[in-house]
């Protein structure tokens, strides 16, 4: 009987987790997850180019940064042709493309022909992400986006997780293997969208294509939206607090005496948190309103963050990775819901588009300024900095919720298809 229960139970946690959604997202799902159990070269590019190709470590952080460019360029470039030209040649188109970027930088050998590589596969190997995230919020019903935005997320840090350590493996065999394999599961992820995925993008009558507005308008038009405008500030706020790990929390955390191994054990809490806890987070996240789980998002980052003003030891400094994993979390499935309902059916492409292109700013953006903070005013100015940011980012999601919430009844009142949750 106890074991009947267990399976009951456990086949109902599943189906409330999974159940429901349309065989097109799980083509996306499972592609995302073949293409980044291949991501092996970003993560490992500025060892490659310092070891490998001789750089100095300046030269190396000016490539990697105009990969970082590229990828900024690349969101509402991407979006905006997912508009255009349908979200199933977006996607394939740029992952086969974002596949020959791969190659063309793996093979190639002046540092001009690199730095020149490296910013083209910025553009092409991220512009098929703003049209995953139209495609979702095509196929999937406006109570459900939430759910499988959580577990696409989810997805992406698994395959990570995995990439991360067969990267390091396969290096033993020359970095030249992780940029063909890496091009071999893009390419492959693309030949699974043009084969599978039908095209989602809603159907347009002639009169509406007339209509559509052009390249620039597309564009532009989500940073002309007050709205999204007003949402997307703190996003970028909480963003830039987030990337803080990636230059300014190792640079600390080796300044207190902490080593390699015990920095890598302590950020691969986020990692370990975000596959173990996020597909259980919906449970969770479903009984608050969006703009409090976003607010709740905001103030567990900063405070995350700020805890490591204290970090002296590996526990508290894992204690910290924790909080700020759990903000994470929360924020990861409700901010691109959020998107698709503000955005207008004909421009979602753009509007998602616009939308990782904040976090591409925040990740070019955040290095430099913390940075510049710890060296003019120390560790604990930057920590308490991220703090009162994560704060105000908090207090902002709360303060703009009825204003998007009465946008939102507007669309309803003229038939538009919006989210039944709270928001």
């Amino acid at each position: 009987m106890s074991s009947r229960w267990t399976t009951s139970a456990l086949g109902k946690a599943v189906h409330e987790m999974a159940g429901g959604l349309p065989r097109t997202y799980w083509v996306l799902w499972v592609g995302t997850l073949v293409n980044r159990l291949g991501s092996f070269v970003v993560p490992f590019l500025a060892l490659y180019l310092t070891r490998e190709r001789g750089f100095s470590v300046e030269q190396a952080g000016l490539t990697v940064s105009l990969y970082g460019v590229g990828a900024v360029i690349a969101s509402p470039l991407g979006g905006m042709l997912a508009d255009r030209v349908g979200r199933r040649l977006t996607l394939a188109g740029g992952l086969w493309l974002g596949s020959v970027g791969m190659l063309l930088l793996g093979f190639a050998r002046e540092p001009s022909s690199i730095a020149l590589a490296a910013f083209c596969l910025g553009i092409l190997g991220e512009l098929y992400r703003p049209a995953v995230s139209a495609a979702v919020a095509d196929v999937v019903t406006p109570e459900d986006r939430q759910r499988a935005f959580g577990l696409l997320y989810w997805v992406i840090n698994v395959g990570f997780a995995v990439a991360l350590p067969l990267a390091g493996l396969m290096v033993r065999f020359g970095y030249v293997t992780l940029f063909v394999a890496d091009a071999i599961t893009t390419f492959t992820y693309g030949c699974c969208i043009w084969f599978l995925l039908p095209e989602t993008r809603p159907a347009r009558t002639a009169a509406e294509d007339a209509q559509a507005p052009g390249a620039l308008r597309s564009l532009l038009t989500p940073f002309l939206d007050p709205s999204f405008v007003a949402f997307a500030l703190p996003i970028l706020g909480v963003a830039i607090i987030f990337h803080q790990s990636q230059v300014s929390l190792p640079l600390d955390l080796s300044a207190r005496g902490l080593s390699e191994a015990q920095f890598g054990a302590v950020l691969s809490v986020n990692g370990l948190l975000i596959v173990a806890l996020q597909p259980l987070s919906h449970r969770a996240l479903k009984h608050l309103r969006r703009a409090h789980s976003l607010a709740l998002a905001a103030a567990l980052t900063g405070l995350g963050f700020g805890l490591h003003a204290l970090t002296g030891n590996v526990a508290l400094a894992a204690l910290a990775v924790a909080i700020w994993t759990l903000g994470e979390m929360a924020q990861a499935p409700v901010a691109p819901s959020v998107v698709a309902d503000l955005a207008p059916t004909r421009l979602r492409g753009s509007y998602q588009g616009a939308y990782h292109m904040l976090w591409g700013l925040a990740s070019s953006a955040a290095p430099a300024l913390g940075g510049r903070v710890l060296g003019r005013a120390g560790t604990s100015a930057l920590w308490l900095g991220c703090l009162v940011l994560g704060l105000v980012c908090a207090a902002w999601q709360l303060v703009i919720a009825p204003a998007r919430r009465r946008r939102l009844d507007a669309q309803r009142a003229v038939g538009a298809q919006l989210s039944p949750l709270l928001d």
